[in-house]
């Protein structure tokens, strides 16, 4: 699995969290999504053959949240 961290603007509450944490979870390929609202950065496990990590950014951004950065970290070999 391929990790992403998608570093957003301020989170203001916990419904928020629950919103892109379940919008991220639907989308093909994603395995695991955790949500760090105090750091306001959400972590993703996903197939890299099916989805990538400016997809699931995207995604965030469209529920209408800023996304400041994406970070991706390749499975070791």
């Amino acid at each position: 699995m391929t990790k992403a961290i998608l570093q957003l603007g301020a989170l203001t509450c916990p419904s928020c969290m629950q919103k892109i944490q379940g919008a991220l979870e639907k989308q093909a390929g994603v395995d695991k999504v955790k949500v760090l609202f105090n750091a306001s950065k959400v972590k993703i496990d996903f197939d890299e053959t099916v989805n990538t990590a400016d997809a699931l950014a995207e995604v965030v951004k469209k529920l209408g949240y800023e996304v400041q950065s994406v970070k991706v970290k390749q499975p070791a070999k």
